[in-house]
């Protein structure tokens, strides 16, 4: 079998196994889940037209209502509160872009850390054991947005790294400001992976200037216009489609000015103030507490998981495989000893913790707002690239791997009742609970 056929047989299993990890009881429960309470609600508005506010930028809920209307959805359930209970199927329409989105991470990390440099082995292994992430699932099952975040951002930096390989491609570098876009489109943490492949693109470009290659004006345009101009371009036309969709009155309107509100103004401006009016949300508004909330630098050990939802015996958590996590973490307080003691010169094990810490380090700023464990996510998934990537250079390292994913495997079978919301015995419950934090 020849090279590439065997990277596309591995690609096309890791998305029939994504596919079955996360749209398998998509329909459990028939519940509100979560912050389903707010982005089923947003959906509605687009549906119906009705101008609404959610201190995000509008592409993920676009996404998410998108799939609605393709699946058939009518606009009817009210998300008032947590456990509502839906009165039809139409609900998992909402629940299917999210589930898709989810479904092709591990893909998309396959050929991220192809394009590292990976092995063929080791980058699979990296892809496979996204697919027993049980956090990873359960933010992906829902009415939520952040799959769509990490799809986007992972395969913008897959692209970046294409580029790069090619002398910054202009194919491979248009495509990369498309997909890093959408994912600042979706939230604005999703910066941190333009953040990642500009610091990079920077460092290349000081070498450039350094050996004094021909053809700098070239690859300043280049830069100026995939990192700057068209990725501007795509997230402002996602707010020109947020105002399209919304003509009528509705809940948002009393956010916004009233020259907002009547129309009066062009779309320059609506884009402006609706941005204001998102940033100051976040700083000053979302600044109750919450039993679940935690802070960043309790993350990495995932002292405190999310209660999702509860009805009876049945409940979800936000809650990652111990295995995964905390092995994860393991490696990257090595990989930081190696770095910065041993002096590792390693170009991939350099981008992968600047990745990581990109990603991690934005959220130790925010004083004022309440942050979750699934701000982490991105890092979860730069922290598993060095995992895998630092095993591939131990001697044995197949059997190592082979030994991880039984663990993981199993992990992610005793805590799956825990991610799909299962019925499980108090006993049960309580052998599941590792640590009182996760009460």
């Amino acid at each position: 079998m020849g090279i590439n056929n065997k990277k596309v047989l591995l690609g096309l299993f890791l998305v029939m196994l994504g596919l079955l990890t996360h749209f398998l009881f998509i329909w459990q429960p028939n519940e509100v889940v979560f912050d389903e309470v707010h982005y089923g609600k947003y959906a509605n508005g687009y549906l119906k037209g009705e101008n609404f506010f959610s201190g995000h930028p509008p592409l993920g809920v676009e996404i998410i209502a998108f799939g609605g209307k393709l699946g058939g959805y009518l606009p009817h359930f009210k998300f008032e509160n947590i456990g509502e209970k839906f009165t039809d199927n139409s609900y998992i329409a909402l629940r299917f872009m999210p589930n898709l989105a989810g479904s092709f991470i591990p893909l998309t990390i396959y050929i991220f850390a192809i394009t590292l440099g990976f092995s063929i082995s080791s980058a699979f292994f990296a892809g496979f054991i996204l697919n027993f992430e049980n956090a990873l699932i359960a933010q992906s099952h829902f009415i939520l947005i952040d799959s769509f975040l990490i799809l986007f951002g992972f395969l913008g930096l897959a692209l970046f790294f294409a580029a790069r390989k090619r002398n910054y491609s202009w194919k491979h570098l248009l495509l990369m400001s498309l997909f890093l876009a959408m994912s600042f489109s979706v939230k604005w943490t999703g910066l941190s992976f333009i953040a990642i492949a500009g610091f990079i693109a920077l460092w290349d470009l000081i070498i450039f200037l350094k050996n004094k290659e021909r053809g700098i004006f070239k690859r300043l345009i280049k830069l100026f216009l995939c990192f700057l101009v068209f990725p501007l371009l795509v997230y402002s036309s996602t707010f020109y489609i947020h105002f399209k969709l919304l003509p009528n009155p509705g809940s948002g309107d009393a956010f916004m000015s009233n020259e907002f509100r009547g129309g009066e103004e062009n779309f320059i401006e609506k884009f402006i103030e609706l941005n204001k009016v998102n940033y100051y949300s976040n700083i000053k508004y979302l600044t109750a507490t919450h039993p679940y909330a935690s802070k960043f630098f309790t993350w990495p050990f995932m002292i405190r998981p999310i209660f999702y939802w509860i009805n009876g015996d049945a409940r979800i958590y936000f809650l990652g495989n111990p295995i995964i996590w905390w092995l994860s973490t393991l490696t990257v307080f090595l990989l930081i000893i190696y770095i910065f003691i041993k002096k590792l010169k390693d170009s991939t094990a350099n981008i992968l913790i600047i990745g990581y810490f990109l990603n991690f380090l934005p959220f130790m700023t925010i004083t004022t707002r309440t942050t979750f464990l699934y701000h982490y996510l991105p890092s979860l998934i730069f922290s598993i690239t060095i995992m895998i990537y630092l095993i591939g250079k131990i001697k044995y390292s197949k059997i190592i791997l082979t030994v991880l994913l039984i663990s993981v495997i199993a992990a992610f079978l005793y805590f799956a009742p825990l991610t799909y919301g299962f019925n499980i015995s108090s006993h049960r419950y309580e052998n599941s609970i590792w640590l009182d934090s996760w009460r």
